[in-house]
């Protein structure tokens, strides 16, 4: 399936929408380790992607070459479910606006990046591109599928009506340096590395490193100048007992995760590798489903992961499940073969990452 290098011209102008969030600044990053030296980037400050005006008016000033949609409205599964409306509204407005201004300045190819929350709960395992829309979606986070899906689907159609030239990528779930540890909005991943440092600061006592945390990043208001039992209070509030840190659900759903630099890299691979044509089979009658998934193919119960978190971060307290609250999907593993076949694989285990991960949290 793989096909000549495109090359892109080192000074071709490229237009990383999100280029600050996680996997756009690591994109950034990797396009400028490849030489590429006319990069284009503008923060939600400088340029609000809801606001179709201001989209054309910027893309009216840069006329960029390439584009890479990583900008998104993102969260965990309880900012999904609370903000329904947000995730929606925002993530089709942001991708309305980008997409339909990169077809009408003739960009000569768009990196699309949506997630793999856009399969059905129940999917085959491990998941194909053409399990989509074959079931219903989880509910926790339906609204913000439902919008990476008509991203995809808009991508999609705008190939085969106007030739031209997007490709849209679904990343597994993804962590890395410049992860979000916001514990009412952030993944899975960098909460438990944060909750579990914070545990692990309460059981030995150490005031100092829990205040540092919380001046760094504060909880509901909570900083590291407030008193020691409103602390006590908050910490307890999200799960963080002297000798017992409790998680939401059961511990047993299984997770996939990649290193964000991983993704960056792999969207750069396609951005330079592969066009529309190389997603799908020569000669099908009905085009669909070209989209490709990025991905480790590996996945880890989140109890397991609990447990590999603790061990990086030297944690020996109570790991306690809440099966109360929402497990979310139970399984969700991508199946890779088709961004394998594209000539791309991951290099980072999850084991490295965590270490790294936890290293660059506690220097930043």
């Amino acid at each position: 399936m793989k096909k000549e290098n495109a090359m892109i011209k080192k000074d071709a102008k490229i237009y990383v929408a999100g280029h600050r969030g996680l996997v756009g600044s690591a994109i950034w990053k990797n396009l400028e380790s490849k030489g590429y030296t006319n990069l284009v980037g503008r923060s939600h400050e400088e340029l609000n992607l809801l606001d179709g005006a201001k989209v054309k008016a910027f893309f009216d000033a840069e006329w960029p070459e390439y584009v890479i949609l990583a900008a998104a409205y993102v969260g965990g599964i309880k900012a999904n479910n609370t903000y329904r409306a947000d995730f929606i509204y925002r993530n089709l407005g942001i991708q309305q606006n980008v997409i339909l201004e990169s077809f009408r300045h003739n960009v000569k190819k768009l990196l699309f990046l949506g997630s793999t929350c856009i399969y059905p709960r129940e999917a085959k395992q491990p998941i194909g591109e053409d399990e989509l829309l074959q079931g219903a979606l989880e509910y926790t986070n339906e609204p913000y599928a439902i919008a990476k899906i008509a991203g995809l689907k808009m991508c999609e159609s705008f190939n085969i009506q106007y030739g031209t030239n997007y490709i849209a990528v679904m990343p597994t779930n993804l962590y890395g340096p410049g992860d979000n540890f916001d514990l009412e909005t952030s993944h899975v991943l960098p909460a438990m590395i944060r909750k579990i440092h914070l545990a692990k600061a309460l059981m030995e006592n150490n005031w100092e490193a829990i205040r540092a945390d919380l001046e760094r990043l504060p909880v509901h208001g909570v900083d590291g100048q407030s008193g020691e039992t409103e602390i006590r209070y908050m910490l307890e509030k999200q799960g963080v007992l002297d000798n017992r840190l409790e998680l939401w659900g059961t511990g047993k759903p299984l997770r996939e995760f990649l290193w964000s630099e991983d993704m960056a890299d792999a969207s750069v691979y396609l951005l330079e590798n592969v066009d529309f044509k190389d997603t799908y089979a020569e000669g099908e009658t009905e085009i669909r489903n070209c989209h490709i998934n990025i991905g480790s193919g590996k996945e880890i119960s989140i109890a397991d992961l609990a447990a590999l978190i603790a061990r990086k971060v030297g944690y020996r307290g109570e790991l306690h499940f809440n099966p109360e609250l929402p497990d979310g999907t139970m399984r969700k593993l991508t199946d890779v073969s088709k961004l394998h076949a594209l000539g791309w694989k991951h290099t980072v285990d999850l084991d490295e990452g965590i270490e790294r991960l936890y290293d660059w949290y506690l220097k930043h």
